[in-house]
């Protein structure tokens, strides 16, 4: 025992009862979940099974991953733009681009989800001001398909795309992109095969922050989406609190975070995770 004590930091006794404590509160669901998808409502695999039988579940876990796909592409672009802008613009206007930035985080997803209800819809400000400058003759619908949905969820997933874009960026060490230019490299050149290749790290951790966030979008395609575009964080509530089938939840849950885990391994297998969520590259 003292032996042992010699190879143990005296802080880890310290903070052993408070990891052991978030550990278990974490892994408890997550394993409550996973047993509930194979013995409710009879042990066995018949919850993932039904998965292949029934075309409905098959079709919402698609459009799940279709828009989430969509919504990450858009919300990186845009973020890559934004963060690159707030990087090269001068302090002040820096200072004022973050502030925006940081505030939209204090915004209620549910507020900005019933402002586009306002603003999308057909007797909206963006229909009414189309109308009026004689772009469309009849209202554009918004609202009740995939195109609203993607709008609020592009929208609140950007501030979670510049952010790790933005950490990214300002590692980059200027010094290299002026010897880019020195050795006679334009501006367009040096952007795709310095600046871009050295962002990558900020790329692909806000691609996964934003993709894995939008699997579990729940208000946004229920309000915009107005029940006929379903996800699987939506139909997931409807088996518990409507159906009552919590062995259907449980596996479409478990299945969730399984695809979530399998990115993850994927990913580590061509670059370290740790330069990715900001650790060191050695």
């Amino acid at each position: 025992m003292h032996a042992l004590t010699r190879h143990i930091h005296p802080g880890w006794l310290i903070i052993a009862p408070l990891f052991l404590l978030v550990v278990t509160l974490y892994l408890g669901p997550i394993l409550n979940i996973l047993w509930l998808s194979f013995t409710d409502p009879e042990p066995g695999l018949g919850n993932y099974a039904k998965l292949g039988q029934e075309g409905a579940q098959l079709r919402i876990v698609w459009t799940t991953v279709r828009i989430c796909i969509i919504t990450t592409i858009f919300s990186v672009v845009l973020g890559y733009s934004i963060a690159y802008a707030m990087v090269h613009a001068h302090r002040q206007q820096k200072s004022y681009m973050l502030t925006l930035l940081l505030v939209s985080f204090w915004i209620s997803i549910l507020v900005r989800t019933f402002a586009w209800l306002m603003l999308l819809g057909r007797k909206g400000l963006v229909n009414v001001t189309l109308e009026d400058i004689g772009l469309i003759a009849e209202p554009i619908t918004f609202m009740r398909n995939e195109l609203g949905v993607l709008i609020g969820m592009v929208h609140y997933m950007i501030p979670y795309a510049v952010l790790p874009l933005l950490v990214s960026m300002q590692s980059i060490d200027q010094r290299v992109m002026n010897a880019s230019r020195n050795l006679g490299a334009s501006g367009t050149q040096t952007f795709w095969r310095i600046y871009l290749p050295l962002t990558t790290p900020g790329l692909v951790a806000a691609t996964l922050l934003v993709f894995i966030l939008s699997l579990g979008f729940y208000v946004t395609p229920a309000v915009l989406g107005g029940g006929k575009v379903l996800m699987v964080a939506e139909y997931i509530s409807v088996q518990l609190l409507v159906t009552l089938k919590w062995g259907t939840a449980a596996m479409l849950a478990a299945i969730m975070l399984m695809g979530v885990l399998a990115m993850l391994w994927i990913m580590s297998r061509f670059m370290k995770l740790s330069t990715v969520f900001g650790g060191a590259t050695r």
